[in-house]
């Protein structure tokens, strides 16, 4: 969408900027993992100290002069910068360095585009790759010649502008429409789960903590996993049984990352509402990493944005076998509530403490109950079969069956009441 990738790998120079203001720091180590997950070559890296952005530039005009340099002297063909930019300033910055710019957003928009396989997916990008270019139009015609309006009196770029404009304003308000069939088929089908009282536990966290490897190991769905930041962008569902509790619905969904563009938020809502209508979260963190604290608070940050606060969370330590003697283990609350498991994807160790902590904490609204069922009640132990709801039967010496069930006291209520 933005621009026609070659075949062979570009030659990039990246641009990273410590800035006083903390709240708009980026991670210079984040920034490379996001580069090579675009299959970008670094040529080379330009750090500095900045305490303001520059109006024009972003950057001071020798740091610009630099830049250029560099750039020539890698044959480099796009500068990377870690930072949103204005469009003024990303016009600027084209027209003194003779080469393309692409912001961090931009960035993370072409990863997104390479990633979405669903007709879904690809709809959510196109929409967020749209408005994001819609402000950045003007810089691809500014070879063209541009007047002052009036009739009679506009250049060619000016009205080619005003045709892509309106091109983009209609191809917007048609991927919205399709968008909102895509909510009703997503709310439909979540009305399902509902009937058939399907308790959905979600995978969130920070991109390339692990989320995919575990949905795997816990589903065996072969989804696509890779060390690199958003490697899943399409939901996936699959079905999974759990030990007391039954068949639930585990929901794989798009890793977060530090200043989600917002765009991408608001075009990603109808795949995010699995998460906000879950009835778990499994918040996955990479426990080995030394940002592990910040990327929680990024994750509660957008959980909070798509109003997903209240859904109860169950902590997800992931990666103890590239830490030094951690053993797996469930940390509990107060009340005796598992509210952390430590465990390992990739090896599979923990996963066992995993499915115990899942199947407690969605239990909780659950009952156990042994029921005695005449030999003449058929129809009634084939339903509690049916629910999936049978934890042990035995049959005693009148022929009566003893079954020991667990299932929502509300099923159990209208079960019995219709049997």
């Amino acid at each position: 969408m933005f621009f026609e990738r070659p075949q062979s790998s570009e030659k990039a120079i990246l641009v990273h900027l410590d800035l006083t203001d903390e709240s708009e720091q980026e991670d210079c180590i984040e920034f490379q993992e996001l580069v090579r997950s675009a299959g970008v070559d670094m040529a080379a890296m330009l750090t500095a100290r900045l305490s303001q952005p520059n109006p024009k530039y972003f950057v001071g005009a020798g740091k610009v002069e630099e830049i250029r340099q560099v750039a020539v002297a890698n044959d480099a063909e796009l500068v990377l910068f870690n930072h949103a930019l204005t469009p003024s300033q990303e016009r600027n910055l084209e027209q003194a360095l003779k080469c393309r710019v692409l912001d961090r957003t931009g960035l993370i928009l072409d990863i997104f585009a390479q990633r979405a396989r669903t007709h879904e997916g690809k709809l959510q990008v196109e929409l967020a790759q749209l408005q994001y270019i819609s402000t950045r139009l003007i810089r691809g015609w500014t070879h063209l010649e541009r007047q002052k309006g009036g009739i009679g009196l506009r250049g060619p770029g000016e009205t080619q502008l005003e045709t892509d404009r309106r091109l983009l304003r209609a191809r917007i308000k048609t991927i919205k429409a399709k968008l909102v069939k895509v909510r009703q088929q997503r709310s439909q089908g979540r009305q399902a789960r509902k009937r058939a009282e399907l308790a959905t536990a979600a995978l969130v966290g920070y991109t390339n903590a692990g989320k995919s490897t575990l949905f795997n190991r816990l589903t065996d769905a072969n989804v696509y996993t890779q060390d690199q930041l958003f490697a899943t962008l399409d939901p996936t569902l699959r079905r999974i049984e759990v030990d007391g509790l039954g068949a639930i619905v585990l929901a794989d969904t798009v890793g977060f990352i530090r200043h989600l563009p917002h765009k991408l938020v608001e075009a990603f809502r109808a795949t995010l509402q699995e998460t906000s209508d879950a009835n778990l979260l499994l918040h996955v963190v990479d426990a080995a990493d030394v940002n592990r604290d910040v990327n929680m608070e990024q994750v509660n940050f957008v959980l909070n944005e798509i109003k997903a606060e209240q859904v109860p969370r169950l902590l997800v330590y992931n990666k103890i076998d590239m830490m030094d003697k951690m053993e797996p283990r469930i940390d509990r609350d107060e009340s005796g509530r598992p509210w952390r498991v430590w465990m390992s994807a990739q090896s599979g160790t923990g996963v066992d403490l995993l499915l115990q902590a899942i199947s407690e904490n969605l239990a909780q609204n659950m009952v156990r109950k042994e029921l005695r069922i005449p030999a003449d009640k058929g129809r009634l132990r084939a339903e509690f079969y049916r629910q999936g709801a049978v934890l042990d039967e035995k049959v005693n010496e009148t022929g009566e069956y003893l079954m020991q069930v667990c299932l929502p006291k509300k099923d159990l209520d209208r079960i019995m009441a219709r049997n």
